[in-house]
């Protein structure tokens, strides 16, 4: 997707910058562990001695598989965009261009059956000598179109045939329409040679590094207790090699980072802001560059709309509703330093035709009058308590969040206090984040101390709520500018007939599968959830009904909106597709997202009957896109060359190849 103009960007990071430093009642940053951690590994003293060129950052992220949503970070994407090859790769304009050292040519080679054929780059191969190869695309369609907690699969899921030729040298893919977006699919093609036969290869196999490059470096080493990893260049690519030797990722606080910026060791970093960070930056005592990075996710409440209570509508509408978005905003973006809201649920603030779409009234904003009405529709009651019940049964609702993203756990666990404020019995639970988006029993950790703690001013009041932490709120949160997407904003149109919002308290859509929880790999069973004000240790396996997730972005808008919103197909040689990361599916709508993926609806004609739908539906409440600031100092604009945010799938790190250290 093209990104807007970096002055624009800039002005506007100043504009909230400025608004965020006359706050008094700022989130406190995020806890850190209390463990030191080791010192780190020794560096050259002098570009000379080994051309390496340190790059700060806030953490290396939970894995490197850029397929998955959980492992999508600020440093996974770039370790990708260096390391894993890519037929196509967005330009300066965000245009979509061939990558020739991968593939040599590309062609729409027959129209019925609709075929692409590839011819790979003879020289091309991964750096232990193997070459990219068809099976390599064979295995990135394989997983793609059956493994859950994917990003934008709904392009590999209508291949029905990769065929290899030319000693694999050339690959023919088959699918079952036409697909206008095909020039998105086999970005970081993965090394099939090594993960296709190891034990559960796509859900771990990447979690701590990539075992083979088909790019200009290699990941070469991993230290998380040390907090830093290094990109070696790859001796054995086959294009114009990296100058630089390495490139050393370091995890570094807010006084390491303006310690690193001030002296010669950093000359850049990329972080998320927050009141510690700002603070260290206006004291750096020489001038640094601030460029916002937009992440390619969005931060949103998924309900699990396939079973449990959130699998009727009213309740879903009755939770948005209930909720204090603003505050659950506020929280995730650290009062708007580190994000801007993101109001629509197909495009992202970044992505060009971007404009929300939210509608007045909940879940903009807490309606308890709607809330109660929907709740009644649905069969529930408030007891003498004010609890909310139906036949006797509480309602209840298990909000879960990753394990490794203290954000997304303060999130979470703020959802929880307002939940039980309103008369909800709801727990928090923390898991690990591929399980949270791919199965429906997640063995989870209760919230800890890696939840921030609340400033005095804004800590809530009463005692917490079960399973939680306490942490703050506000009722309003700041207005913070959004990021300007490129190009004029598209202004979609209904589609005549195209399903529409359906009539708050409308019951689930008949027809609509509903799938039953199935035990964990681990064999445990869900449990039930302890009485609002009775503390309980975590299940051994629990549901989670919504969760604080992130969405992939850089797909176009049919992809997204299939892939995210989309009834799992039948596909031929997959016994059960993997489902969507919510379990959404509305038989209703689907004929409209599928003609949109094909091409014989465009975006304009469709996006806004989907959009009315969706949040009329509400299996997802988006909040925020998450949003990095690149810092350069005068010596890393030398070095770099300049660096930018980069196209919003790749990041800062995209040009590292070219990066010249300066000999002195």
């Amino acid at each position: 997707m093209r990104r807007a103009g970096v002055g624009a960007v800039g002005a506007l990071l100043v504009a909230v910058l400025s608004l965020l430093a006359a706050c008094s009642n700022e989130l406190p940053p995020e806890a850190v562990p209390a463990a030191p951690a080791p010192p780190p590994l020794p560096m050259p003293a002098t570009p000379e001695q080994g051309k390496r060129i340190l790059v700060g950052v806030d953490d290396l992220g939970t894995g490197f598989n850029p397929h998955l949503a959980s492992d999508i970070s600020p440093v996974s994407t770039g370790v990708a965009s260096l390391v894993l090859p890519s037929v196509f790769r967005p330009g300066p304009d965000g245009s979509r261009q061939l990558d020739t050292t991968v593939v040599s040519s590309v062609k729409v080679a027959s129209t019925a059956p609709f075929m692409v054929s590839y011819e790979i780059n003879l020289a091309a191969a991964w750096s232990d000598n193997a070459p990219i190869a068809a099976e390599d695309f064979v295995y990135l369609w394989q997983r793609m179109r059956s493994e859950p907690g994917v990003v934008n699969n709904a392009g590999y899921r209508m291949i029905t045939e990769v065929r290899s030729r030319a000693g694999g040298k050339a690959v023919d893919v088959v699918f079952a329409q036409p697909y206008p977006q095909w020039q998105t699919l086999f970005d970081n093609l993965l090394p099939a040679h090594l993960l296709k036969d190891a034990p559960r290869s796509w859900a771990t196999a990447l979690a701590e590094s990539i075992p083979s490059s088909g790019g200009p470096f290699v990941l070469s080493a991993v230290d998380r207790a040390r907090g830093q990893l290094v990109l070696a260049r790859n001796d054995h690519y086959w294009s114009t090699p990296a100058v630089v030797d390495s490139l050393l990722l370091r995890r570094v606080d807010a006084n390491a980072l303006a310690d690193g910026l001030r002296g010669t060791d950093m000359p850049l970093a990329q972080v998320w802001l927050d009141p510690d960070t700002q603070a260290a930056l206006a004291q750096l005592g020489q001038p640094a560059k601030l460029q916002p990075v937009a992440q390619p996710i969005v931060v949103q409440l998924g309900m699990r709309a396939d079973s449990g209570v959130l699998a009727d509508q009213r309740v879903r509408q009755a939770v948005g509703a209930l909720l204090n978005r603003d505050t659950l905003i506020k929280i995730g973006t650290a009062n708007g330093l580190g994000g801007v809201r993101a109001d629509a649920q197909l495009l992202a603030p970044s992505e060009r035709g971007y404009h929300p779409t939210v509608p007045a009234g909940a879940p903009t904003r807490p309606d308890p009058v709607l809330a109660t009405h929907l709740l009644n529709a649905a069969g529930y009651t408030r007891d003498a308590q004010g609890r909310w019940n139906r036949q006797g049964q509480p309602l209840t609702i298990t909000v879960g969040a990753p394990a490794d993203r203290p954000r997304f756990s303060q999130i979470a666990e703020e959802a929880v206090r307002q939940l039980d404020a309103a008369g909800v019995q709801a727990r928090a639970v923390t898991a690990n984040g591929s399980a949270l988006l791919a199965d429906p029993t997640v063995v989870p950790t209760s919230p800890t101390s890696a939840s921030a703690a609340p400033s005095e001013s804004a800590a809530p009041s009463g005692p917490p709520s079960p399973g939680m932490s306490r942490v703050a709120s506000s009722s309003v949160a700041p207005k913070a500018a959004p990021i300007p997407p490129s190009g004029q904003p598209v202004h979609p149109t209904p589609v005549p007939g195209a399903p529409g919002a359906a009539a708050p308290g409308a019951g689930a859509q008949p027809g609509a599968p509903v799938a039953t929880p199935a035990p964990s790999s681990s064999g445990a069973a869900q449990s039930g959830t302890p009485s609002s004000g009775a503390a309980a240790p975590a299940p051994a396996g629990v549901v989670v009904d919504l969760q604080v997730m992130p969405r992939g972005l850089g797909a176009d808008l049919a992809t997204s909106a299939v892939s995210n919103y989309g009834c799992p197909p039948g596909m031929a040689g997959v016994a059960t597709p993997a489902r969507n990361s919510t379990g959404f599916c509305l038989l209703s709508l689907q004929p409209t997202l599928d003609a949109l993926v094909g091409g014989a609806l465009s975006p304009e004609q469709a996006a806004g009957g989907v959009e009315a739908t969706l949040w009329a539906q509400l299996p997802a409440i988006p909040l925020f896109q998450p949003v990095t600031t690149l810092v350069t100092v005068p010596r890393g604009d030398e070095l770099t060359g300049g660096a930018s945010p980069g196209p919003l799938t790749i990041g800062p790190l995209g040009t590292a190849g070219r990066w010249q250290p300066s000999i002195q």
